[in-house]
């Protein structure tokens, strides 16, 4: 549906706030939710288990790239998760919120002398 898309990308618990403020921060996203999990994986030819946080991330396509980038700079892990998923159906007044979130703001208006 348009522009919306949720990204999901795991975090490990310390610093996992953080990350999300920045990323509302830089407006790369308007919305990061973060949900305790516990991941079990394979790593390097073992099988691993962790606790992290899933980081739902509300943002626009617009800004996929510059998140991906940032998420990949920034990012604690080697392999950071990066999953995009596309909405089949947002509220129109949530999906206004969301695009006027990760916009650029305006600037003023210069005063003439």
């Amino acid at each position: 549906m348009g522009t919306a898309r949720v990204v999901l990308v795991t975090h490990p618990v310390r610093g996992a706030r953080a990350f999300a403020r920045e990323l509302v921060r830089r407006r790369l996203a308007a919305c990061v939710q973060l949900v305790p999990i516990a991941s079990v994986y394979r790593w390097r030819g073992r099988v691993e288990q962790a606790r992290e946080a899933l980081l739902a991330i509300k943002t626009v396509r617009a800004q996929l790239a510059a998140l991906e980038r940032h998420v990949r700079g920034a990012h604690p892990y080697d392999v950071p998760e990066f999953v995009v998923l596309v909405p089949s159906a947002v509220a129109a007044p949530y999906l206004a919120w969301l695009g006027a979130e990760t916009r650029a703001p305006r600037r003023a208006a210069r005063a003439r002398a």
